[in-house]
């Protein structure tokens, strides 16, 4: 993704948005097209043109094109696994409080959403994950989005973080796993002291689990959060909640580990 944000610039990536709100990727390349049902759209008519500059296809289907956000880029990336949506990646963000130069060990790295959002805070990450097909999709997602030289800062190991963690002096221990109770025990040593765990379980039982463990491993400040996220239509004087949110999809544990 460019630093600089004038005219659009082969080389970069971009955000096509058609007029039902159906959302698009593409990397701009001389002489390349993005091709749909609608059309074909050469890059040509995209390249020079300042952000949010509509064009059309050859069809004459319009799209308007834009720099794709973090949450853009999560929703319609390539993915193996199942993502950490944006409205659990920011409470994440904030409740591991994730800063510039944070050592940070995350497990279960999927298709790289939540990485994408720590690296982009500063943090340096040495993931670990079962399946080599997830690490490169998370790796290729990453350098995609945020950057080649992002992969400087993003170590993902092919390794089981149930059998142990590697690392020492970590600031924070962030995990998307099945069974992250089992992980924890092999958190102090790896965690620095008043360091944070984060932990998301699609289920309360995991949730109870994963409690028992901090409490043996003597962590405190233990909190469990669920986010709820519910738009709203505005229409003039018209003003209801949506018939439709995006309720349930995972519970957030925080933990600090004492001395």
């Amino acid at each position: 993704m460019s630093a600089e944000y004038g005219q659009l610039e082969a080389g970069e990536l971009v955000l096509l948005i058609d007029h039902k709100q159906r959302r698009y990727l593409a990397d701009l390349k001389e002489g390349g097209e993005f091709h749909s049902h609608a059309g074909v759209l050469p890059h040509e008519e995209i390249i020079g043109q300042p952000e949010g500059v509509q064009v059309s296809t050859t069809r004459g289907q319009k799209f308007r094109v834009f720099r794709p956000s973090l949450s853009d880029f999560v929703t319609a990336m390539p993915r193996g696994a199942q993502v950490i949506y944006p409205k659990d990646i920011g409470p994440i963000l904030m409740l591991a409080d994730i800063a510039p130069g944070m050592r940070v060990f995350e497990s279960g790295v999927g298709s790289g959403a939540l990485s994408m959002g720590m690296l982009r805070c500063g943090a340096e990450i040495t993931g670990y994950e079962l399946r080599e097909d997830f690490a490169r999709k998370a790796t290729s997602n990453v350098s995609r989005f945020l950057g080649e030289e992002t992969l400087e800062r993003y170590k993902v190991e092919l390794r089981d973080s149930y059998e142990g963690i590697d690392a020492t002096g970590l600031d924070r221990v962030v995990l998307d796993l099945p069974e992250p109770w089992n992980v924890v025990p092999h958190t102090p040593g790896a965690l620095r002291p008043g360091g944070v765990f984060v932990s998301y379980s699609p289920s309360i039982v995991q949730v109870m689990r994963v409690v028992a463990a901090l409490e043996k491993a003597d962590y405190v400040e233990i909190s469990t959060t669920e986010v709820l996220n519910r738009t709203w239509k505005v229409e003039g004087a018209a003003v209801r909640p949506d018939h439709r949110m995006v309720a349930h999809t995972g519970f957030l544990t925080r933990a600090r580990l004492t001395a």
